[in-house]
């Protein structure tokens, strides 16, 4: 599916989320020249077909408590990644889930598995489970711990 310019517009105008009124997609399409039935048909269309993921809150994590951040790193046996990496980015509580090119000699992480806690103990704990789940396949890891936060959002689409 093309996103055409009205969908463009729809995804700018939405990206920062709905607006707090009873009938939110009223505003939107009013403010986009269309019905709020037009601007539902519209997001039900795209993600359907994959080209947004969802329509919903995102918690702060920070303000409910979730302070302790850290992206686990793992050392994964190349034959075995694909299936077990699958399985960590299944977890419950793995946030983003990476397989990325080592970089030897100094680099010989694969596996990157986002965790959040109240605590670096929680954060840790989430990681042995991760290490009990990858077994013999898994030679070395880490946790990397987010000390400040430079810029966080997610890609945002601009208006050109």
């Amino acid at each position: 599916m093309a996103l055409d310019e009205l969908d463009r517009r729809l995804i700018c105008s939405t990206q920062g989320g709905l607006p707090l009124v009873p009938r939110p997609y009223e505003a939107v399409g009013a403010a986009l020249g269309i019905t709020g039935e037009q601007v539902r048909e519209r997001l039900q269309a795209m993600l359907a077909n994959g080209l947004i993921r969802r329509i919903g809150a995102v918690p702060n994590h920070y303000r409910l408590g979730f302070t302790a951040n850290g992206m686990s790193v793992w050392d994964v046996m190349d034959d075995q990644i694909d299936e077990l990496g699958a399985r960590v980015g299944a977890l419950p509580f793995v946030s983003h889930c990476y397989r990325r090119p080592r970089r030897l000699p100094v680099w010989r992480y694969n596996l990157f598995a986002m965790l959040h806690g109240r605590n670096r103990a929680e954060v840790a704990q989430k990681a042995r489970e991760i290490s009990d789940l990858l077994g013999d396949a898994c030679e070395a890891h880490d946790i990397l711990y987010s000390t400040a936060i430079l810029k966080k959002t997610g890609l945002r689409l601009t208006d050109s």
